[in-house]
């Protein structure tokens, strides 16, 4: 049994602890192939402070909203733990009661609801400038007791000054609906979009998302790099989309073939005949100038991000694959040195939980890890993007 834990020392590795957490629980993030870092480095230059398990934009302004309410409060700190999760799931009861079905966290887990909105957008939070208080939501419960604490000690206003109250929220966040918990939507004042839009551009000026945000382009297309305004996004956002673009198609193959290879060994004909159809449409649609124009030395430096560390091991795996797809792109469904790296791959990466090599894990397999392509998280972008066009 494997487990994760981090000293509580250093707020930046424990941030990135919760986010490595945090991936193990939202299922299109499956990475069998060790290529998360790459995609993940992509996804937060282009589109910043979102999540694959992000529902509807209006939840970041609901936790401030509800948290700043919270605040006030001078009750224990477990009391106010409790106060702050019934909160978050008599919001979900306040979007039905609103009418709202699709994008509700909780909608049918009720009390049950294991990982509350609150979680789910506080990284998101401030990345967009919108939290203020730079720790964890734990540090935050821990603040908030001190605060009560310090206040309780003495009744003077020297015991007040002497522990100022943490600043959490942005101070130009908009104000709280007074029936928030007896009846909410997911539609966004002017207002509201404003305030988010002004938020990103002062927190993250540079990303493809701020630049759509700002000029209101709401478009429904399947990928980005399928995008209507393409040639109008900045230079480097631009290239960037090129490379991902690139990247995704080049190694869906892989993903495609590990998943028909592990079909194959649970003697699935059903599954088999799937996957080496999607592997045959790869290959009629796959590129190979493009491919063999592909410079990986630019991709590794446009890819570098702070938050994420591409180890050395899956860049020699991307480079490897791209050489066999050179090598043959019509051969690589039945040519055995790319099954064999792929195998090899996905044994170093899980060990005793190989599906190769573990007969367990492999029959618990339900036909299907990380068969689609890299997105980059642009279905929660277009979302939120699509609720800041649509604004009232």
């Amino acid at each position: 049994m494997s487990s994760l834990g981090w000293i509580d020392f250093d707020e930046a590795e424990r941030q990135r602890a919760q986010r490595i957490m945090a991936l193990f629980q939202e299922r299109e993030t499956r990475d069998e192939l060790g290529l998360g870092a790459i995609r993940d480095s992509i996804a937060d230059h282009l589109f910043p402070g979102t999540s694959t398990i992000q529902t509807r934009l209006r939840y970041m302004l609901f936790i401030p909203w509800l948290y700043r309410a919270l605040e006030k409060r001078e009750i224990p700190e477990a009391q106010l733990r409790a106060e702050a999760r019934d909160t978050e799931i008599r919001l979900a009861d306040a979007l039905k009661a609103g009418g709202e079905s699709n994008g509700v966290i909780g909608r049918d887990a009720g009390p049950r609801l294991q990982r509350l909105p609150s979680s789910v957008y506080w990284a998101g939070l401030g990345a967009w400038g919108i939290r203020a208080f730079p720790g964890s939501l734990d540090s935050l419960f821990v603040a908030l007791r001190g605060r009560g604490r310090s206040r309780g000690a003495s009744g003077s206003e020297d015991a007040l000054a002497s522990a100022p109250a943490p600043a959490v929220w942005n101070p130009a966040l908009p104000r709280m609906p007074d029936d928030l918990l007896d009846q909410a939507n997911f539609r966004l004042t002017a207002d509201e979009a404003q305030f988010l839009i002004d938020r990103l551009v002062a927190s993250q000026p540079t990303a493809l998302l701020t630049m759509l945000a700002r000029e209101g382009i709401d478009a429904d297309c399947d990928h980005i790099w399928m995008h209507p305004h393409l040639s109008a996004f900045p230079a480097a956002a631009r290239r960037l989309v090129q490379h991902g673009e690139i990247f995704s198609h080049v190694m869906h193959g892989a993903a495609l073939l590990y998943n028909l290879a592990l079909s194959e060994l649970r003697q699935r004909d059903d599954w088999i005949e799937a996957y080496r159809e999607r592997l045959a449409a790869w290959r009629d649609d796959l590129d190979p100038g493009a491919v063999r124009a592909w410079s990986l030395d630019e991709f590794w430096s446009v890819v570098e991000h702070p938050a994420h560390a591409v180890r050395p091991a899956a860049k020699r795996f991307v480079t490897e694959w791209r050489e066999l797809v050179l090598g043959g792109v019509g051969q690589v469904i039945s040519a055995p040195g790319a099954r064999q790296l792929v195998e090899q791959r996905e044994r170093r990466l899980k060990t005793s939980q190989s599906r190769f090599g573990n007969h367990a894990v492999r029959d618990r397999w339900t036909g299907a890890s990380g068969a689609d392509r890299l997105s980059f998280r642009w279905a929660q972008a277009k979302s939120h993007l699509r609720d800041l066009a649509h604004a009232e």
